[in-house]
Order: structure tokens, then sequence, then C-alpha cells
């Protein structure tokens, strides 16, 4: 089961991004973070496995994991689908919201856009007109 420890990030001084990712996304987020780095963006990663460990923390936490003073920009090689309650943008959200392709596993996220090179794409695209992660207390 995923405790807390799921949230440790690599920091870049104040992050103006936050990227979300699940499992083997986490080194594409990564990647994409040195990347956005050396361009000036600063960037938090969190490992998200799990959507429901992560709601059931109290919200301090939360706002922690998601300061509200960064964007959220979600890294899924699957549907994109429900990470719009993290980054409020579906332009914020990387992934791939199709089937029916046959090839390598490699090949397949390249052609999706499963790279480091896409996301920073993304965000840079996008990092004019940030909507920021706003966590609501319940």
């Amino acid at each position: 089961m995923a405790t807390k420890a799921e949230a440790k990030a690599r920091k870049l001084a104040t992050p103006k991004v936050t990227l979300v990712a699940t499992g083997s996304e986490v080194s594409v987020a990564l990647a994409a973070m040195d990347k956005l780095a050396q361009d000036g963006i600063a960037v938090k990663v969190v490992s998200m496995p799990s959507w429901e460990v992560f709601e059931a923390q109290d919200e301090e936490y939360k706002a922690v994991v998601l300061p509200a003073d960064a964007a959220v920009f979600s890294v899924e090689a699957g549907v994109t689908l429900g990470w719009e309650r993290y980054t409020h943008d579906h332009k914020h959200c990387v992934g791939i919201d199709h089937f029916g392709a046959s090839a390598p596993g490699s090949v397949v996220l390249e052609k999706f856009g499963m790279t480091a090179a896409h996301v920073v794409e993304v965000v840079e695209a996008n990092v004019k007109t940030l909507k920021y992660n706003k966590v609501k207390a319940e």
C-alpha cells in the first residue's frame, strides 16, 4: 500500500509547475523536469500511484504535495480521464486517449508523445496561461 513517502519530490527553487506521474512515467517526468530547469522553469515531480490513497490524506498534506501556487500537469501512459481533478485543464494532461496501436512499446510511447520532450512542449506551450492548483478545504 502506498504511503506518504509516495509524495517525495525533487525540487528546483520554488516550483512553478508540478508534474504528477504514475509508475514508469515518473522517469519521463523527471527527465522533463531536468530539461525545463535548463529553460528556467522550476518544476517539482510527484509520484502518485493511487488517487484513492492521495484523497484519503488530510488537506494540509495534499496542499504540500500539490501547492496552490504551482500549475499541475499529469503524465500518464493511459487515458487522461480524471486527471482534470488535479490539473484543472485538459491541456495540462499528457496521456494516450486512444487505443489500437501495435508496435514495440517504446515505439508506441514515442509515437503517442509519452516522452520528456513532449511533456516539455506541453508545459512550455501552456506556461504563459497557467491555471494554478486550487486545493479546496472540504
